[in-house]
């Protein structure tokens, strides 16, 4: 089983900046390929960004050259820079994990509102 937590949402003004984590615990599983996903209301989870374990990279469009993945292997943590927010950022934004099992976790998620 891995365990995931997520920290760093918030309220921030439209332009501003804000950084998640996420991390991973578990009993001795190794972790693939790890992500960020969004729910805004009354709309279907997305995809953000995901990182594969050897730093490959995707980035939905809507925040390509704006949000920055990361992650630390050997503290199985895993960042989100997000920068330039725009209203339209506003969502839970939810951790995600995949095992050398192909099996997929989520973590419970953290508001991220971008309001003036």
């Amino acid at each position: 089983q891995v365990q995931l937590v997520e920290s760093g949402g918030g309220l921030v003004q439209p332009g501003g900046s804000l950084r998640l984590s996420c991390a991973a615990s578990n009993s001795g599983f190794s972790i693939n390929v790890m992500g960020w996903y969004r729910q805004a209301p009354g709309k279907e989870r997305e995809l953000v960004a995901v990182i594969s374990s050897d730093g490959s990279t995707i980035y939905a469009d809507s925040v390509k050259g704006r949000f920055t993945i990361s992650r630390d292997n050997g503290k199985n943590t895993m960042f989100l820079e997000l920068n330039s927010l725009k209203p339209g950022d506003t969502a839970v934004y939810y951790c995600n994990a995949i095992d050398n099992r192909s099996r997929n976790y989520w973590g419970q998620g953290t508001q991220v509102t971008v309001s003036s």
